[in-house]
């Protein structure tokens, strides 16, 4: 092999290497984040799916000391403005409601990730869809059934979903109130929904 015929094989090498990292790297972590969620949990045992679970207000209250249940999924970050909610949807098994409270002008969101690409294809929250408390039906693709009249739908591009839910924590002495208004940020199967729950 001559030099050039070097020069273009490790050339390509790296080219290949580069485009596996960037397509592959994203799905990766979150199949990491998945395993994170639904195997190890927030430090109270593991995340079923089709559930939201809300840091613990001690752990936000004092993340550098967290308790040794303290799982690393919600301890790697110091995050001192808004208090965190996950969950993992799998909407094979139908769909699901997500129900936030009267968050009374406070800001929230909440966050809808295909992990097949890493993308967001949708958020409820103070800024696109308001404060007043509501439901939206979450469904996966090709799902075809009644929406409940006048309810707002999400339609994802998977029936795998990444739930990221957060609620801006005001000050040490709102710490309560926040974790109490992130508590009732729930998901609902449709088969079980009662309007007015």
């Amino acid at each position: 092999m001559t030099h050039m015929e070097h020069l273009l094989l490790f050339g390509l090498i790296m080219v290949a290497a580069w485009f596996l990292v960037t397509y592959f790297w994203p799905r990766m972590m979150l199949s990491v984040y998945k395993r994170g969620i639904l195997v190890k949990g927030g430090g109270d045992g593991p995340i079923p799916v089709n559930t939201l679970y809300t840091e613990p207000q001690a752990l936000f209250a004092d993340p550098l000391h967290p308790p040794a249940s303290a799982s690393k999924l919600m301890t790697t970050g110091v995050n001192r403005d808004t208090l965190p909610t996950i969950g993992w949807l799998d909407l094979r098994k139908g769909p699901q409601i997500l129900h936030v409270p009267d968050m009374a002008g406070r800001y929230y969101s909440v966050q809808f990730t295909d992990p097949s690409n890493n993308t967001n294809f949708a958020y409820v929250g103070k800024r696109t869809t308001g404060t007043e408390a509501g439901d939206y039906l979450i469904t996966g693709p090709g799902w075809k059934g009644q929406i409940p009249s006048g309810m707002p739908h999400i339609s994802s591009p998977n029936n795998s979903v990444l739930v990221l839910g957060r609620v801006l924590v005001e000050s040490d002495s709102d710490v309560a109130n926040a974790y109490d208004l992130s508590k009732q940020i729930k998901l609902t199967p449709l088969s079980d929904w009662q309007p007015g729950q």
